[in-house]
């Protein structure tokens, strides 16, 4: 437990005494009834048994933050990094700002944020690996760093910054609230250590001492009603009409006097220039997800086309299935979703600990994903597998395993789209996510099967025009699909606008290329499904097809992973901004501790290593944790 000094402050104790029964959105202050099982339980602070005599105990805390008395002088930062030993490149608490104005009438208003231990929480929903926990003690949201196995979920879904991604251990970690420090009776660090009295701390809703509002946003604070987060503001100095952030995001706040607040806007403070920003593409942290998808879509829409296509018994597909390119195409599928897998893994920061990510199937989609993407890895294995045999049991136990793939490509490619349906990052948050993943499946898969048609088969015309019709309906599909979402984007929040306008400028050479392409490959493949492919011209020609639709949705699939703009804290010259940081890691300034910024290395993961650390450490781990699920405990 942690030690009360003797001489402790008075501003440094919780003096809530009176409080109110329900929040701003309506729930329960309380957040245990009187005889619930969950009360009068330790928190087992560093094993200490020790319980609270709190009367508040059981009632949900937050902050409350001043930000005219805020002078950004940091000091909540560094109490917080002090007390939780958090490494330079990282910070549970950081303090960003916006200005507004010219000398002599210049305004500038400093926010503070950390966790804001939501009512709501979606990282809790969003962690595969169950490594976050609402608590009835205080409302506080923890995460166990030593659970999470590195994935960054919920470091996506979050609105406010508040999950790190330690690119150095592979783990997120975050603000806990102090509960050590709240046992005792004392405040969390960071407010204790305050100068201007900026900073509160106690039940939610009750306004510390000479404080008149208790409003739930301010400008640069995120919707709240994507988590309902538990702090609440006070700003009564005038600011001007637009407020704009000094870090690279090309956002600013704009004044909206009819709905009486400030809404984000697109702040073109880059130019309108066009840049192929290829090499920021080619280095994304982001470029295994964009591997995976790509080529579990390709194999699961060419196993659904072989399957759906014998089944329908469609002539040209049944001439393929007794081919002698029908095996080594299935072959083909299972190594290409192996090596899918095999890079989205070594793209955890803990690979070794992969296994739970099916701990969350209740909540987290990402979980789903997974389940339902190895149900049909498994089932396409198994078809594979028994397909090589041609004894009567066997296709029925071929049959089995195609029924298996099935159900777990529409549980895998299902939730493979639902779990980018965030609403911090507005990107991504439209139907357009779905037609690129489900018209990526047709046009690669439709296309791979043509490729495996004109290698192996002696008169593969047929085949080859119903594939690229297949393949021309896939990119239509996709193509409906991204000009709604540029339609959409362009009128949408800040973000969703910002978003855009780093598409057309930042990547704006690569994404035109891209659409060039798109519009290539719907001409090619329109007319290969008239003419078809014969001789060498026919061959070249569908090479060029095969280049070409490949670099298209490689572009386009890391484009839409690379320029996503989340609903974020603003942050400062330097600290929490995206553009020094990458601008540190590019000219060797991450090399200085002092930066706080660290080069992304957790996902550069030597194979060998990873076979060493299963073996050393994960073996009985991963034993136990597959005991926990058989028995429920």
């Amino acid at each position: 437990m942690f030690n009360v000094r003797d001489d402790e402050p008075d501003y440094a104790f919780l003096q809530d005494t009176d409080t109110k029964e329900k929040n701003v959105y309506g729930k329960n202050i309380e957040t245990v009834s009187d005889g619930d099982a969950l009360r009068n339980k330790s928190l087992q602070i560093n094993n200490d048994d020790s319980i609270s005599e709190n009367p508040n105990r059981y009632k949900q805390h937050g902050f409350f933050f001043t930000a005219d008395n805020c002078i950004a002088c940091h000091a909540c930062e560094a109490a917080c990094s002090e007390k939780n030993d958090v490494p330079p490149h990282l910070a549970f608490r950081s303090v960003g700002f916006v200005e507004g104005g010219t000398y002599p009438d210049y305004r500038r208003l400093n926010i503070s944020m950390a966790c804001n231990h939501c009512d709501d929480p979606v990282c809790l929903k969003g962690c595969p690996t169950r490594a976050y926990t609402k608590y009835a003690e205080y409302g506080a949201v923890l995460q166990d760093p030593d659970i999470c196995f590195g994935c960054g979920y919920c470091t996506w879904v979050c609105p406010y910054n508040a999950p790190q991604l330690d690119p150095v251990k592979g783990e997120v970690s975050k603000c806990n609230m102090c509960v050590d420090r709240l046992e005792v009776g004392l405040k969390p660090a960071c407010v204790s250590a305050c100068l201007g009295k900026a900073l509160e701390f106690g039940v939610i809703e009750n306004k510390p001492e000479n404080r008149t509002q208790a409003e739930t946003e301010i400008p640069g604070f995120p919707d709240t009603g994507i988590t309902n987060p538990n702090i609440r503001f006070q700003q009564t100095k005038t600011l001007q009409r637009d407020m704009v952030r000094v870090d690279s995001t090309p956002i600013k706040y704009h004044r909206d006097d009819e709905k009486g607040g400030y809404t984000s806007v697109l702040d073109e403070k880059h130019g309108r220039k066009k840049y192929w920003g290829i090499k920021k593409l080619l280095t994304s942290h982001e470029n295994a997800h964009a591997i995976f998808t790509l080529s579990a879509q390709t194999v699961m829409g060419a196993f659904m086309l072989l399957i759906l296509g014998t089944l329908s018994g469609i002539p040209a597909m049944r001439t393929f299935q007794q081919s002698s390119g029908f095996i080594p195409l299935l072959i083909t599928l299972v190594a290409l979703m192996g090596f899918g897998l095999f890079k989205l893994n070594m793209h955890l920061g803990k690979p070794h600990r992969f296994y739970r990510g099916f701990n969350n199937l209740r909540h987290s989609p990402v979980s789903r994903e997974i389940a339902g993407v190895s149900a049909f890895f498994t089932g396409l294995a198994g078809y594979t597998f028994f397909m090589l045999f041609s004894y009567n049991f066997t296709a029925i136990l071929a049959a089995i395993f195609a029924a298996l793939g099935v159900a777990g490509f529409i549980a895998g490619s299902y939730y493979m789209y639902k779990l980018y349906r965030i609403k911090a990052r507005p990107f991504w948050d439209h139907w357009q996510t779905a037609t690129a993943f489900y018209g990526s499946m047709l046009s690669l898969g439709g296309s791979l099967i043509a490729l495996a048609a004109l290698i192996f088969m002696d008169s593969p015309q047929a085949l080859i025009k119903l594939m690229a019709a297949i393949a021309a309906t896939g990119l239509i599909i996709e193509m409906i699909g991204h000009y709604f979402h540029t339609r959409d984007l362009k009128k949408g929040p800040g973000e969703a606008a910002a978003a855009h306008y780093e598409q057309t400028t930042t990547f704006g050479k690569t994404w035109l290329l891209r659409n060039i392409l798109l519009g290539m490959n719907i001409l090619f493949a329109l007319t290969i499904s008239f003419t078809g492919l014969s001789g060498i011209p026919g061959i070249l020609a569908g090479l060029v097809f095969a280049l070409s639709l490949l670099t298209m949705a490689y572009l386009g699939r890391i484009i839409f992973y690379a320029l996503v703009i989340p609903t974020t804290m603003p942050g400062a010259f330097f600290w929490k901004n995206k553009g020094f940081v990458e601008h540190a890691r590019e000219s060797g300034l991450a090399d200085m501790p002092q930066l706080g910024v660290a080069y992304e290395g957790h996902h550069k993961f030597d194979v060998k290593e990873l076979m060493q650390t299963i073996k050393e450490n994960s073996f009985q781990d991963m034993l136990s944790h597959v005991k926990a699920i058989v028995t429920g405990k």
